[in-house]
């Protein structure tokens, strides 16, 4: 009820409800451009949005994710707040939970937003056989759903140029859009747990079309920074698409594709569709290689050496950066993603699995699907791979894409006053100038771990062992 001198709000002045229907969020934390909002608003007469923070699922997050997830949250409630009504938030196992709650709320319909996860996809299988024909799944976390691009064979390509070309063409199914007027439930339910900011998140729909719009401005440059991990040439959007604080359909429709950098970028949302529509074909995509002969590659994991790299402390100034910077924010670049893969899986010969679960364990935007994707890729054995023989030179790759030793001076601070010929090698480097930056190598920086040399003829025999070809 409003406040004497108050307006009222429109969401509140509603006659008595006959249809109440329930939305379940997920990974689409926004109310814009999202079907299952949509669809729930415009059919029912009130809505309770309801999200199930489920311990299986953040007690193994990392603290910059839970951080973010929390964040999100609470800009959607933010948003529910201004209609009237509250995000109901409850904890526990949500195949008990949804079920529950409908029957509490004498629910008529229940909404949400399909995903792609192996842990998903029979979650919400458990939740539909319990709730039967009241449930409305729709699709909102991809551009197109699984089986909607599919080669003349009607299969999924194992490339993605083919997968692109046509995807680039297909027809968008088409998804409720807009928000109806239903009254939204005011119960918070259990509410959002209290946490120790691992960092400043600006969370909610708001922000994140905020940091689109700020790409805007620099996007048409995309395709000659992206690479260049000291610059800002990337989106910074991926942990949005992974929260679904923003819609990629909105994302690509914002972007356009007049400029070769727009292009650029909405190729790389096709990706994103791919990597999803693999992982729901393939659902042991995050224990098996989609290439099997792989699976009997024999892996070192060291673990000293795998401690190393997650610490940053390879003697690899690049590669140090790039772990360092994963453990400080909970992000990393691309590029130097591609990197720090290639030397834990080629130089170190680590099975790709574990970089691929500490990776999704710390990434705000981890993403599984994504994730597995690209550690399939820079390990070669997942589809469209990088062939086994492509083994990443990080050196090489330092000094073509951090040519002045910016990125490796912001994270590896102990290395900042070396001269940029030196930065990238340090072992390399004279003694005089290594003591003339306070570098004293064994104690302030390491020695490299590994001799990349050596490395790369090590890991080609093991994989051409197991691919039979010695």
């Amino acid at each position: 009820m409003s406040q004497p001198g108050e307006e009222p709000s429109p969401y509140s002045q509603r006659m008595p409800c006959s249809l109440h229907h329930l939305v379940w969020f997920r990974r689409d934390l926004r109310l814009g451009d999202n079907p299952a909002w949509a669809a729930a608003t415009q059919q029912a007469d009130e809505v309770t949005a309801l999200f199930v923070l489920d311990p299986a699922l953040f007690d193994r997050a990392g603290p910059f994710r839970q951080q973010a997830l929390v964040a999100h949250l609470e800009g959607l409630d933010a948003q529910l707040r201004e209609r009237g009504g509250r995000l109901r938030v409850e904890h526990g196992d949500p195949t008990r939970v949804v079920p529950a709650l409908t029957n509490e709320l004498d629910a008529d319909e229940v909404h949400w937003n399909a995903d792609t996860t192996p842990y998903a996809v029979p979650r919400d299988a458990n939740v539909t056989a319990a709730l039967g024909d009241k449930v409305q799944e729709h699709w909102g976390t991809v551009i197109h759903e699984p089986g909607r691009v599919l080669t003349g064979k009607g299969t999924l390509s194992k490339v993605f140029t083919p997968f692109y070309n046509v995807w680039n063409k297909t027809e968008m199914t088409p998804w409720a859009t807009g928000e109806g007027d239903a009254i939204i439930a005011a119960d918070s339910g259990a509410g959002l747990p209290r946490l120790v900011a691992a960092q400043e998140n600006v969370g909610g729909e708001d922000a994140a079309r905020n940091r689109l719009h700020h790409f805007l401005g620099r996007i048409d440059d995309y395709l000659d920074t992206r690479d260049l991990p000291a610059v800002d040439g990337t989106s910074q959007l991926s942990g949005d698409l992974r929260f679904g604080t923003l819609s990629p359909r909105e994302v690509a429709a914002v972007v356009g594709e007049t400029t070769s950098g727009r292009r650029g970028f909405v190729r790389q949302l096709a990706w994103r569709d791919w990597y999803a529509h693999l992982l729901f074909q393939n659902p042991t995509m995050p224990s098996a290689a989609i290439k099997p002969e792989y699976d009997a590659v024999s892996w070192r994991d060291d673990a000293d050496e795998f401690q190393a790299w997650k610490d940053g402390a390879t003697g690899y100034p690049i590669v140090d950066a790039g772990m360092r910077q994963l453990l400080h924010t909970g992000w990393m670049h691309n590029r130097v993603r591609m990197i720090v893969g290639s030397f834990l899986v080629k130089d170190l010969l680590v099975d790709w699995r574990k970089g691929e679960r500490w990776f999704r364990h710390l990434l705000i935007d981890a993403d599984m699907s994504q994730n597995i994707g690209n550690w399939q890729w820079v390990a070669g054995c997942g589809t469209d791979a990088a062939p086994y023989f492509r083994v990443f030179n990080p050196w090489t790759q330092s000094r073509k894409f951090d040519a002045n030793g910016d990125y490796i001076r912001r994270w590896v601070p102990e290395l900042a006053g070396l001269a940029t010929k030196a930065i990238h090698q340090p072992h390399l480097a004279p003694p005089l100038d290594l003591a003339a930056a306070g570098v004293v190598l064994g104690d302030t920086y390491p020695h490299p771990i590994v001799d990349h040399a050596f490395a790369r003829h090590r890991v080609l025999a093991v994989y051409q062992a197991a691919l039979g070809k010695s």
